[in-house]
């Protein structure tokens, strides 16, 4: 069986690295014979994925001006409203691998919390229309995210994992009958230990990651985060490793970071992880953190799923639910408006460091439910193919 995964921006962000390469192996134990292709907006970054085998260009391509496509789209948009031509045109390089396919897997998580996606619909029309297999894998959409073109869309999928319960509840409460219940496949990748950096404190070092897609959402957040880290320096003998997760142009966490660093260096008790490191050794570093505090929620997958006791700053969709299939509750997890107020930060930083033990106790319970729950997605696949 072949299957392609597409929707994929590039491993520069290391969650959509940690779903491509966590994914594939879960996809190769389980399923004897697949074949795993990814199609991808920037596929040099991808090369560090070992067990893909193949990775195409799936990047978007331009449509020269005055061309005869150019002309075509031009007419199909102008005088019938049709841009079909034009989508297929523009996302050729991935629209020309569907024929050699069995499944098509649409794996961007989080594509269908922006707004709507007409490229992503085209692509999937056309997959349905030569008879191929559409999976939309491990995905988050909150009530906000939802509209009638996108609920047509998503009735073209044959399978829809969705990776925590309200997506699931949501999905299912819109009349879709092909929604399964899964959780991130993130949760079971591996992870790779490298030496710990001068500063780090064995058992007693904190992670904390910060994004310019958070503070940029709620620019005052940028102050209150520089006054937690004022407190946990001045509260407890600590260290803090900042921790970038995206490296991405206009979107970089070690950007940020690095002015958090230059600021708190002098204590001797502020590290900054390395920007080049990848999905498994930034999980490696996580694991050996006392507590984590982190905007993207696949950094704090890699923490939950080392059974670090762990806070979410701006939650989405994706970190309630997920936070909530763990706990029962949204533990620790903080809204995108409360992330600016400091004593907000500062109390649930308290709350987690007196609730240590007992997280840490319930993380282990609840993971290993969690990992087979991520196993369970490619169970749901294998039985859509067989």
């Amino acid at each position: 069986m072949k299957i392609m995964m597409f929707a994929h921006g590039g491993s520069l962000n290391r969650g959509c690295e940690a779903i491509v390469r966590s994914s594939t192996s879960l996809i190769k134990e389980k399923i004897n014979g697949a074949k795993v292709y990814l199609a991808s907006g920037k596929p040099e970054t991808d090369k560090i994925i070992s067990k893909l085998d193949g990775i195409y260009d799936g990047s978007s391509r331009g449509i020269k001006k005055y061309s005869y496509d150019w002309f075509l789209s031009s007419v199909k948009v102008k005088l019938f409203h049709d841009e079909t031509y034009a989508l297929g045109k523009i996302h050729s390089n991935i629209v020309k691998h569907i024929p050699n396919m069995d499944v098509c897997l649409s794996i961007g998580g989080d594509n269908y919390c922006y707004g709507e996606q007409p490229g992503w619909y085209e692509i999937n029309r056309r997959v349905k229309a030569q008879g191929k297999k559409l999976v939309l894998w491990g995905c988050s959409v909150g009530p906000e995210d939802m509209s009638a073109r996108k609920l047509e869309d998503l009735k073209l999928f044959d399978l829809i994992l969705a990776r925590e319960t309200l997506t699931f509840n949501l999905l299912k409460s819109k009349g879709l009958n092909n929604v399964k219940l899964c959780a991130d496949s993130a949760f079971t990748m591996e992870k790779e230990e490298l030496e710990l950096p001068t500063g780090w404190l064995e058992g007693n070092t904190l992670g904390l990651n910060f994004s310019p897609l958070v503070w940029k959402r709620n620019t005052k957040s940028q102050q209150a985060v520089r006054d937690l880290i004022t407190h946990i320096l001045d509260t407890t003998d600590m260290s803090i490793a900042l921790t970038p997760h995206v490296m991405e142009g206009g979107n970089n966490d070690y950007e940020v970071l690095h002015h958090y660093y230059e600021e708190f260096k002098h204590t001797g008790r502020v590290i900054l992880l390395p920007n080049h490191l990848n999905a498994t050794q930034y999980k490696g570093y996580i694991s050996r953190m006392r507590f984590f505090i982190g905007a993207r929620t696949h950094a704090t997958i890699a923490a939950y799923s080392n059974f670090v006791p762990t806070m979410v700053l701006g939650y989405s969709i994706k970190s309630k639910g997920i936070s909530m299939d763990i706990f029962g509750e949204e533990k620790l997890v903080l809204g995108i408006e409360e992330i600016s107020d400091s004593n907000k930060l500062k109390n649930k930083f308290n709350e987690m460091v007196r609730g240590e033990e007992e997280i840490r106790q319930k993380l282990q319970q609840a993971i290993p439910n969690i990992k087979q729950m991520s196993y369970k997605a490619v169970e749901y696949l294998d039985k859509l193919v067989q």
